[in-house]
């Protein structure tokens, strides 16, 4: 049976500059805002804290916060 990918959160796992889809889905969610974000405009992740950031705001937000 094939599975619908829409309107589900895929599993990621972020590497430096690329990340490696895991498990089917059109969108992840970011680790602060909670906002969706589709896989196609996903630009901002953390490989060491394995999230995911909405935008460069966010990512620089949380980056500065201790690990």
């Amino acid at each position: 049976m094939l599975m619908n990918a829409q309107n589900r959160a895929a599993r990621l796992h972020y590497l430096p500059g690329t990340f490696r889809q895991l498990s089917a889905g059109d969108h992840v969610v970011c680790a602060v805002s909670g906002q969706q974000i589709p896989l196609d405009m996903l630009r901002y992740w953390c490989p060491v804290r394995q999230e995911a950031y909405a935008t460069p705001e966010i990512a620089t937000k949380r980056l500065l916060e201790p690990a």
